[in-house]
């Protein structure tokens, strides 16, 4: 059964730092594309980053460009979000989602698997 675990969300200051994790197991990692999405309240899923396996290729959505980070440990099966000049508006559910053979893109449609998400909250 396929399984997208994350981790690493919480409470932090404007300015602060906090690093995601995604644990993916139960398909083949390296055939597919992992992305971040997040989800604040009353508004859309929007993709956040993405990386991919298949064709290396990488996103990020404007609003985070130079601030955040993605990776991915294939050893491991995981892919983190290194998160950092937060600001409140970056307060989500932060959801993993992985898609098969994917380029990355930030449209969280056709996405394959979905974590349960993990609470990001910055207070100003």
């Amino acid at each position: 059964e396929a399984q997208l675990v994350e981790s690493g969300g919480g409470l932090v200051q404007t300015g602060g730092s906090l690093r995601l994790s995604c644990a993916a197991s139960g398909f083949t990692f390296d055939d597919y594309a992992i992305g971040w999405f997040r989800q604040a309240p009353g508004k859309e899923r929007e993709g956040v980053s993405c990386i991919s396996s298949p064709d290396g290729s990488t996103y990020y959505a404007h609003s985070v460009k130079g601030r955040f980070t993605i990776s991915s440990d294939n050893a491991k099966n995981t892919v983190y979000l290194q998160m950092n000049s937060l600001k409140p508006e970056d307060t989500a559910v932060y959801y993993c989602a992985a898609g098969y053979g994917s380029s990355c893109h930030g449209d969280p449609r056709g996405m394959d698997y979905w974590g349960k998400g993990t609470l990001v909250t910055v207070s100003s």
